[in-house]
C-alpha cells in the first residue's frame, strides 16, 4: 500500500505574493503556515506533496516555499487553469473566476496514486490532525469510506471578527450526516453563534460541535465521483451562473452521502486551528507557534 499523498490547494495564493498575510512569516525563522502543514504531514507518514497552483506563480512559489521544502519532501506541482475541462465543455465567454476547490483537486489527481488528503494552503491544522488523517489512510478499509477531520467549533474562532465554517452533524456511529456552510460565525460563551440576516437574529452552535476546515482524507474510490460531479456541475449548474458558479470540495462527499455511495467518518481532533483571517490575528498565531516550539512540538528550523 503506497503512502498517502497530500494535496495542498494553493492556487488562491497566486495574486498574493509580495506581502499578503498568507505568506507572512509566523516565526523568527521565516516560516509561513504552509511550512508547518507540510512538516506535520511528512512526520505523520505522507509520502508526497502536490501543490495546486496557477502556472504563472510557480517561480514565486518555488522561491518563497518550494525550494526549501523540496530538499526534504517529495514535492510536485499541478496547475489549476480554466481550460482544465472534460471533453465537450468550453470556458464560458468572459469567465475569469477559477472553477473551485473540487476542481483544484481534480487538477492534481493525475499525480496521485492511492489514498490522498486535501488541505487549504493558508490554514494551520496541527500535528494531531495530520496524524489522524494519515492513520485513517494507512489502514486498509472499505474503498467507499472516507474521512474528514472535525474540529471543535470553539477551537476554530478568532476574537477579531467573524469566520465561515462548515458546521457538521454526525450519526450515532460517528459518520458525517450533514454539513452546512455558515458564513458569519462569532464566538459566544459556551460555543459560538451564526447569523444569516446581518445580525438581526443569531443561532447558537454549542461547544464541541464539529466543523470542517477542509482537511479531507480520501481513498481512491472517490476519484470517479470527483470527475462525474464536475461533468454534472458544468452541465447543470454553470449555464445558470456562468461567471461565478464554483465546484466546491464538500459537494463531492455530500453527494455520495446523499445517494448512499460513500460514507465519511468524522475524525475528532482537539487541535486548535490558526489562521490569519484578520491582520490582528498575526500576533496570536506567532505566539502560538512560539509556545509550541518551547514545548518541543516543532524545532526552531523545520527544514534544517
Amino acid at each position: 500500500m503506497s503512502k498517502p499523498t497530500l494535496i495542498i490547494m494553493a492556487a488562491g495564493m497566486g495574486s498574493r505574493f509580495g506581502g499578503n498575510k498568507q505568506i507572512t512569516p509566523v516565526d523568527d525563522a521565516g516560516h509561513i503556515i504552509i511550512d508547518f502543514s507540510i512538516f506535520d504531514a511528512a512526520r505523520a507518514g505522507f509520502g508526497k506533496v502536490v501543490c495546486v497552483i496557477k502556472p504563472e506563480m510557480e517561480a514565486d512559489f518555488r522561491a518563497a516555499i518550494g525550494d526549501r521544502i523540496a530538499r526534504k519532501v517529495e514535492l510536485s506541482y499541478a496547475y489549476q487553469t480554466l481550460d482544465r475541462l472534460p471533453a465537450g465543455f468550453t470556458i464560458p465567454e468572459g469567465r475569469l473566476k477559477p472553477w473551485g476547490t473540487a476542481h483544484a483537486v481534480l487538477c492534481a489527481l493525475d499525480q496521485v496514486e492511492g489514498p490522498f488528503a486535501v488541505i487549504n494552503a493558508d490554514d494551520f491544522y496541527g500535528r494531531g490532525a495530520f496524524m489522524a488523517a494519515a492513520d485513517f489512510l494507512n489502514t486498509p478499509g472499505d474503498p467507499d469510506e472516507h474521512a474528514m477531520v472535525g474540529y471543535r467549533i470553539e477551537n476554530t474562532l478568532t476574537e477579531n471578527g467573524s469566520v465561515s465554517r462548515g458546521v457538521c452533524a454526525t450519526d450515532g456511529a460517528g459518520y458525517l450526516s450533514a454539513i452546512e456552510e455558515r458564513l458569519r460565525i462569532e464566538p459566544r460563551a459556551g460555543g459560538a453563534a451564526w447569523t444569516e440576516d446581518d445580525g438581526a437574529t443569531w443561532q447558537t452552535i454549542p461547544a464541541g460541535t464539529p466543523v470542517s476546515m477542509n482537511l479531507w482524507a480520501f481513498r481512491p474510490g472517490i476519484v470517479p465521483a470527483f470527475r462525474a460531479g464536475f461533468d454534472a456541475f458544468l452541465r447543470d449548474t454553470v449555464p445558470a451562473n456562468p461567471m461565478k458558479a464554483e465546484y466546491y470540495l464538500p459537494y463531492v462527499p455530500k453527494a455520495g452521502i446523499a445517494d448512499g455511495t460513500c460514507r465519511v467518518r468524522v475524525l475528532p481532533t482537539d487541535e486548535r486551528w490558526y489562521g490569519m483571517t484578520y491582520r490582528e490575528d498575526i500576533a496570536a498565531v506567532r505566539e502560538a507557534i512560539s509556545d509550541m516550539k518551547r514545548r518541543g512540538v516543532y524545532p526552531e528550523r523545520l527544514w534544517g
